[in-house]
């Protein structure tokens, strides 16, 4: 049985750890060919030969992404190395938690550069290449339930998932017609190292607590392998209809 994304090339942005090498992994194993775009070296080292050593295909590009010129240079590095693209995942992003008033404008020009101007930046170097192509494509950016409703003390990372969600409407819409679908995968509450940490500082000797602390209906904390699922398959053509949509992993968090 072949995998969902057998013979695709995809790029990964921010693929090196956490929920991008849970992405380039699960990618690997569902058949695609993996670029995983990213500034950690070492992290990437680590990721790369984890999916060599399953017997996956993967590449490393040193990336900026809120660097235009390294961004083009990524997308054609990606053709070079692996002959066209079929799928970008936008996954590179930072968040920034502090109360309202304690923010910078630095706090503000740095997550706006990465989460906003980055994702701008790969979502149009890749639908100019798909374009080119002709043959249609799919990219996933990474949002988030903070791209929906609103977290004290997270108003800066809210904005620019509320971007993100908002990009990916524009240009689903405006590229439906050329076969190119844009949608977004909006992970909740994810059991990540920060996310540990964070339940260590407060005492917590389950980390699903955190989960209760925070209402999530399921009553655990989802992981970076279930994230991973809902990218492979928008990324596979058995999304095929689906375009402008944003994909919520958060255990009913939003459903509130």
């Amino acid at each position: 049985m072949t995998g969902l994304c057998e013979q695709k090339v995809v790029l990964v942005t921010g693929g090196a750890r956490g929920i991008g090498r849970a992405i380039s992994r699960q990618l690997a194993a569902e058949g695609a060919s993996i670029m995983i775009a990213d500034v950690l070296d070492k992290d990437a080292e680590e990721t790369l030969q984890l999916i060599h050593d399953a017997g996956g295909q993967a590449a490393y590009q040193h990336c900026d992404v809120t660097d235009p010129s390294q961004v083009q240079a990524t997308v054609e590095t990606t053709v070079t190395e692996f002959g066209r693209l079929d799928c970008l995942v936008n996954n590179a992003g930072i968040g920034v938690t502090a109360p309202f008033t304690d923010l910078t404008e630095a706090d503000f020009d740095r997550i706006t550069a990465i989460n906003l101007k980055g994702t701008f930046l790969f979502l149009q170097s890749a639908v100019r290449q798909l374009l080119a192509q002709g043959s249609g494509g799919s990219i996933v950016n990474m949002a988030s339930v903070g791209g929906v409703v609103g977290t004290p003390e997270y108003s800066l990372y809210a904005m620019s998932k509320h971007g993100v969600i908002g990009l990916t409407k524009c240009t689903a819409l405006e590229y439906a017609e050329q076969k190119i679908r844009i949608n977004a995968v909006c992970p909740g509450p994810i059991l990540t190292p920060m996310v540990e940490a964070v339940a260590q500082q407060q005492g917590l000797s389950d980390i699903n607590e955190l989960a209760k602390e925070l209402r999530v209906p399921s009553g655990r904390l989802g992981t970076a392998d279930e994230v991973a699922e809902a990218v492979a398959w928008l990324c596979s053509d058995r999304s095929s209809n689906t375009t402008g949509s944003s994909l919520f992993t958060d255990g009913g968090y939003t459903a509130h």
